[in-house]
């Protein structure tokens, strides 16, 4: 079905339903001082839910998001959301930007429009079950069929026949699998996060990194295993408590980013608040989840994706939840394009969306 336009029009009703839940949550009792030693910290928490019930205007935000031409498109039977904007000159190539969990197309926001003006078409889809877009109603959703339904989009419904990807978190994945799936519409990719095993021999030179792998899955995997295995036992009561979603999402934002411990010193409250409406007010926090179920049961979207062989542009940002060296990545990746940045973590485009859109510019003016 040929794309069709879509706004973001979030119903009154739902307005009033978040302001009276927000009122009525049952906080827990914390042990003084230990903060966001085990989780959320409930003090941040209840004071963020207090501006999103007193003082944040979605309707100012919703505005703004509907700025951009916003579309929606039936592809394998899921209803697509997304922006596509045209280039403001000569253009140069299409560019398909893709975000992960827990964001949302939200976060490429502010690149659209420099993007657009350096010549460059720019598609920024809704992962399926993401945002107000439709869900999946059947498995089997995982990375390949996304990827498959993403350069559906691109060729057949949008006409191009060559483009470029770029992505962090699972957008980053999706980016992978179409590179190394759809290397005759895909001209190359830039991704801001990579997962690679680590050598069979590694050596002394390797211990920073394993220590980083250990250390992730020992301490901060554990969401990912809950997500893989059993997602509805969580999201049923995320999809009851915006409190309850925010302290989920929000934990991660401040754990994964360049913020030395202050949420706020990388994001606003605006922010924050603005990518959680696109789980809470469609409802869509338990088809989002449910990627990683889905991903779990399609090995061929990761373990036997096979090597990318398109060239490859990676932005390495310091504070990247998994930062392998470059030796554990070249033999998954054709890297062509290494970037060292010097700040930054794992929600680069809204952290330092100046930096990786200079390293994006750079990486489709100089790859395909």
């Amino acid at each position: 079905m040929a794309p069709r336009p879509f706004s973001i029009e979030v119903p009154d009703a739902v307005l009033d339903d978040l302001r009276e839940r927000l009122g009525r949550t049952r906080w827990p009792e914390q042990i003084p001082g230990t903060g966001w030693d085990g989780g959320a910290d409930v003090a941040y928490v209840r004071e963020l839910c207090a501006y999103w019930r007193e003082g944040y205007d979605w309707r100012r935000w919703e505005a703004r998001l509907n700025e951009l031409p916003g579309f929606v498109c039936t592809v394998d039977g899921v209803d697509l959301q997304f922006w596509h904007v045209r280039a403001t000159g000569p253009t140069r190539l299409p560019l398909l930007l893709v975000h992960g969990w827990p964001g949302s197309m939200f976060e490429f926001l502010e690149l659209v429009g420099p993007l657009t003006a350096a010549g460059f078409d720019v598609v920024v889809p809704a992962l399926p079950g993401f945002g107000f877009g439709g869900a999946p109603r059947e498995p089997g959703w995982g990375v390949s069929r996304i990827a498959a339904a993403f350069d559906t989009l691109m060729t057949r419904e949008l006409g191009y026949e060559r483009y470029g990807v770029q992505g962090g978190d699972w957008g980053a994945i999706v980016a992978a699998k179409l590179g190394a799936s759809r290397p005759g519409s895909v001209a190359a990719i830039h991704v801001n996060f990579v997962t690679v095993p680590p050598p069979e021999s590694p050596g002394p030179q390797d211990a920073q990194a394993l220590e980083q792998l250990r250390h992730w899955r020992s301490e901060e995997a554990a969401y990912s295993q809950v997500q893989a295995t059993k997602p509805h036992s969580l999201t049923m009561a995320q999809a009851d408590s915006p409190a309850g979603l925010a302290a989920w999402v929000v934990e991660k934002f401040r754990a994964w980013s360049d913020c030395d411990g202050d949420v706020e010193r990388a994001f606003t409250k605006d922010t924050l608040l603005t990518n959680l409406m696109f789980y809470w007010a469609p409802n869509s926090t338990p088809s989002a989840a449910r990627i990683y179920l889905e991903s779990r049961r399609d090995p061929d979207g990761r373990e036997r994706r096979g090597r990318v062989e398109v060239p490859v542009a990676y932005a390495a940002f310091p504070r990247e939840i998994l930062r392998p060296p470059r030796h554990w990545v070249e033999p998954h990746y054709a890297i062509a394009r290494w970037t060292d940045m010097p700040r930054g973590g794992h929600f680069a485009a809204l952290e330092q969306p100046d930096l990786l859109l200079e390293d994006v510019v750079a990486a489709f003016t100089e790859l395909p």
